[in-house]
């Protein structure tokens, strides 16, 4: 597969046209891409300094979801996605599934494929799983997807995919053994063309693309890196390379889907699964915090929707939405429903035309396990943490600039209430100015408390050994 250089993808992503295909299915097709560890200020409609022409062009054409919010880690946004439930909900609140635990998202849950292939459609997955692999069962093609190609645990090499002395790479269940040396991201997205060019015009597609990038290592090709010269810091140089190469694989994504004729029926939602990750040169700012943190840069993701069935686009649309949505909203796009009793509630609406959310409260997170116990909700303008918020904590700024303020001088556990349509940033703790919203709050979280699944955290499985298996996971 040809690939397009950046200043080409620009061109070509307002140029495309519909093809004959784009006409034999009314169920729209559905393209959910999410990045990986994708910081607030590490995306071009947030930053200037940041080149991600065609993210940039589907976000400005679309609608940029500028309230839309994930979970402070990788684990437990990905359950959000698959199963419409608040991973408190699911048992898996608890930091993420390490290689070594025999952990899964119960089979209880229904996942999104499972749903819409009851509907009718095509479901692939390229990308990162993170979702357990201990038991077959738990693995995509036993959970709804008629094909699989990627990595089960959360990070691997891009270059050698092994992670801790195992080779991480699945072709559905067969293990790929002829990648070495080749960078992800392009064999992935190569995968994901090939899929497009033979995919069906008269069957909907539900494309699930949990993309690598920028999860550390930070590992990319020398010409991405190379278009951030200015800057000095090499770690900051590479990372921003990587957003570079995703925003190039998301071109050569939509530019298959237009060839071949689908792009005017899709349904494309992006987000990240989690805000950037500071100590891997993700930037966040002026939002505080950032990945494995309770704070807003760990939870307020980006993320826009774009497709020509939107009937409102070119805006930023401020309207309170959760990861959780995404499954009952993708749900009600193909023309289905979700189960009652989920956490998740349908914004198609909001995204189609602009209307109000019908969410007005979430839940950040419940914890009882140490050393991360913890609870946070939002309720309307107001946001309360109580226990382990989370460091970093402060608001920094990218590392070729000045005034950075990585710590606030905030004790590790605490007590914190912020209003968020006022302070934002989150510099203003008014939990001893205004005590009986405290308590207001408080109760809220103790209700939501009530309903805590324990963590899945079991304790590493000695039979989990990559060498025991090939070497590999």
């Amino acid at each position: 597969m040809l690939r397009v250089v950046l200043l080409l993808l620009t061109g070509t992503l307002a140029a495309g046209s519909a093809q004959p295909g784009s006409k034999n299915t009314t169920k729209p097709n559905i393209l959910f891409i999410v990045a990986d560890d994708l910081g607030w200020n590490d995306v071009g409609w947030h930053n200037p300094d940041v080149k991600t022409p065609v993210l940039d062009q589907l976000a400005q054409e679309g609608v940029i979801l500028d309230q839309s919010y994930v979970n402070y880690v990788c684990t437990p946004s990905r359950t959000a996605f698959m199963t419409g439930y608040f991973p408190y909900h699911v048992g898996t609140q608890h930091l993420v599934i390490f290689p070594w635990q025999a952990s899964a998202v119960p089979s209880n849950f229904t996942f999104l494929p499972e749903k819409l292939k009851g509907l009718g459609y095509a479901t692939h997955m390229v990308g990162k799983w993170h979702l357990g692999f201990c038991n077959w069962k738990y693995t995509p093609t036993y959970r709804g997807f008629d094909s699989f190609y990627g990595y089960y645990n959360g990070a691997e090499d891009y270059y050698t995919h092994v992670i801790a002395n195992g080779l991480d790479l699945r072709d559905d269940k067969e293990v790929v053994k002829t990648k070495n040396g080749q960078y992800g991201t392009y064999f992935f997205t190569d995968r994901v063309v090939d899929i497009v060019e033979k995919h069906p015009a008269d069957t909907p597609l539900f494309l699930y693309l949990p993309f690598q990038n920028v999860h550390q290592p930070l590992q990319v090709p020398k010409r991405f890196e190379d278009m951030y010269a200015s800057v000095q810091n090499e770690n900051r140089r590479k990372l921003l390379g990587m957003v570079s190469a995703l925003d190039e694989a998301v071109g050569n994504v939509t530019m298959a889907m237009k060839n071949a004729g689908l792009w005017d029926n899709t349904l494309v939602i992006f987000t990240t699964d989690n805000g950037g990750w500071i100590v891997a040169s993700g930037n966040n700012y002026p939002l505080r915090g950032g990945k494995v943190t309770l704070w807003e840069g760990g939870n307020r993701g980006v993320a826009f929707a774009h497709g020509k069935m939107l009937q409102k686009t070119g805006y930023t649309n401020n309207e309170m939405i959760h990861a959780v949505d995404w499954f009952p909203t993708i749900l009600a796009a193909a023309g289905g429903t979700a189960d009652a009793g989920i956490d998740g509630v349908s914004q198609l609406d909001t995204i189609m035309t602009g209307k109000p959310s019908p969410r007005t409260e979430f839940v950040y997170n419940i914890d009882d396990e140490f050393p991360t116990k913890q609870g946070a909700i939002r309720v309307g303008d107001y946001k309360l943490i109580e226990g382990y918020a989370g460091k970093p904590d402060g608001w920094i700024r990218p590392d070729n600039l000045t005034d950075t303020k990585a710590d606030s001088g905030d004790p590790f556990i605490g007590t914190w209430l912020f209003n968020l349509k006022d302070d934002p940033t989150e510099h203003h703790n008014l939990a001893d100015t205004m005590p009986d919203k405290l308590k207001e709050m408080q109760a809220k979280l103790a209700e939501y408390r009530k309903s805590l699944v324990p963590a899945i955290n079991p304790p590493p499985d000695p039979k989990s050994n990559p060498q025991d298996w090939g070497g590999a996971w």
